[in-house]
């Protein structure tokens, strides 16, 4: 018996059963093995003993590759103990991934390790030196012995800038058996500003499929502009500021993207609307995004033909330094100018934005936009579940009650739907006969695995769909 037969196999060491911390660890054989992200724990699935579950306590031996699917924190955020466990491999993902990651780790580093500036770049240059971009749709060799032939692509996978699924070639030279598994990372929606949608592969024996919004239909992603600029008129009548939570990679940019839109319009009150980035990370980041304009879909190039700027338009004001953020914050609330604020964290869970929210959300005045998914156990949770009731929300300890309006736009998801997932799966030539749901709370997946098995029931097709 060949010591193949019983491979490959999948370990999950986090994204399993919730939507932060994806880690997942695929067996080719007994001594080659592939990692597909290391992520951060947030919101509820990072556990009390927040330490410990930062550790890479599991065996890195046999690891030949990190792959990265994109740069988002919960996929790459345990990165740098992965590098203090003794990892030296090559860390492989898409061209543009290769110029952002840098930048996230550089600020998770001074977040959550030190800000000795020397250890920082000793560091990021050992990162630098790990780093192998991988074009989309070329395969790359991980492993050739004379059991294993271990192969790995990249395909776009519409998220953010430098997003990827991930192909698998998995190869039992001495009995010809073959097997695909597809790594589907996160999965964007059609019609993101800036990306391509993600095209289905060809076919695949094993699919490792994301779940965020699996029990879940976005809005109507083709009005979504109109929405977002409606929630933001309507906040504007009150003469005061609207604060959305946005990563600063992704989501800022697409908005960024969207709101030149508006300005570009002419419509009032959009021509004299200040717009703010509160965030150093994310005027990096979209200086980057600029610079990866190859990577940009055909509506975007053409706007810059045309002679647009859309990530740099003439509204648009950076706050850099910690001084400057405090007295804008303070500017604001005290004189109720209008203006659009989009600053970090997402899900509200620290950063600039926490400033904002002290500041403003006990104010009918000010409006709160939520345009992204805000995972349970956030503050951003509690503002979206309980603010439209008058509830209140825990900010830095102190206890704050919500009368600033509250908003979602849900068609701003960088995340597929349902319906957008089960159509990655139907458009495929040739369908996966196992199916493992990931990166989704239990009641996401149990809904997108009765969707699921809904599509091969009514094709008169088997699958095995692991939700647990």
């Amino acid at each position: 018996m060949s010591i193949l037969d019983h491979h490959p196999t999948l370990i999950s060491h986090g994204g399993a059963t919730g939507v932060t911390g994806s880690c997942h660890q695929l067996i080719a054989d007994e001594n080659h093995s592939l990692l597909v992200d290391c992520g951060l724990f947030q919101g509820e699935d990072a556990s009390s003993d927040a330490f410990e579950q930062l550790e890479v306590n599991f065996d890195i031996s046999t690891v030949r590759a990190l792959v990265v699917t994109h740069v988002h924190i919960d996929h790459i955020g345990r990165l740098p103990y992965l590098l203090a466990a003794g990892y030296r491999g090559p860390i492989l993902c898409s061209p543009p991934s290769a110029q952002l990651l840098p930048l996230v780790i550089e600020d998770a580093l001074k977040v959550g390790f030190t800000r000795d500036e020397n250890l920082i770049q000793r560091f990021l240059q050992q990162v630098q030196g790990q780093l192998q971009p991988l074009c989309y749709g070329q395969w790359h060799t991980v492993a050739d012995t004379s059991d294993l032939l271990l192969r790995v692509r990249l395909e776009r996978a519409g998220h953010i800038l430098g997003s990827a699924y991930v192909k698998v070639a998995w190869q039992d030279k001495r009995r010809n058996r073959e097997q695909r598994i597809v790594f589907s990372g996160d999965l964007g929606a059609p019609d993101t500003p800036l990306l391509p949608a993600p095209r289905s592969p060809h076919h695949a024996d094993w699919l490792i499929l994301e779940s965020t919004y699996g029990n879940r239909l976005h809005g109507n992603r083709a009005n979504r502009q109109q929405a977002l600029g409606e929630a933001i008129a309507q906040a504007l009548k009150n003469n005061g500021t609207v604060i959305i939570p946005a990563f600063s990679i992704g989501r800022t940019q697409e908005l960024l993207y969207e709101l030149e839109d508006l300005i570009h319009s002419g419509q009032s009150p959009w021509a004299d609307l200040e717009i703010i980035v509160d965030s150093p990370l994310a005027a990096r980041f979209t200086q980057v995004y600029r610079q990866l304009k190859p990577w940009w879909n055909a509506e975007a190039k053409n706007r810059l033909q045309a002679g647009r700027r859309p990530l740099g338009f003439e509204n648009l004001y950076t706050v850099e330094s910690h001084e400057e953020h405090l007295q804008t914050v303070e500017y604001l609330a005290r004189t109720g100018r209008p203006a659009v604020v989009l600053a970090a964290s997402g899900m509200a869970a620290g950063g600039r934005v926490v400033d904002y929210l002290k500041a403003m959300l006990e104010s009918e005045q000010h409006q709160v936009l939520f345009v992204g998914y805000q995972a349970a156990g956030t503050p951003g949770h509690d503002i979206q579940k309980h603010g439209p009731r008058g509830g209140w929300v825990m900010l830095d300890g102190q206890r704050y009650t919500i009368r600033a309006g509250v908003r979602t736009v849900s068609g701003y998801s960088g995340h597929a739907d349902q319906r957008d997932l089960v159509r990655f799966v139907r458009q495929m030539k040739r369908w996966p006969s196992r199916i493992r749901l990931v990166h989704g709370d239990l009641a996401a997946r149990q809904a997108l695995g009765d969707a699921l098995q809904a599509l091969y029931a009514k094709r008169g097709r088997a699958v095995v769909i692991d939700v647990d």
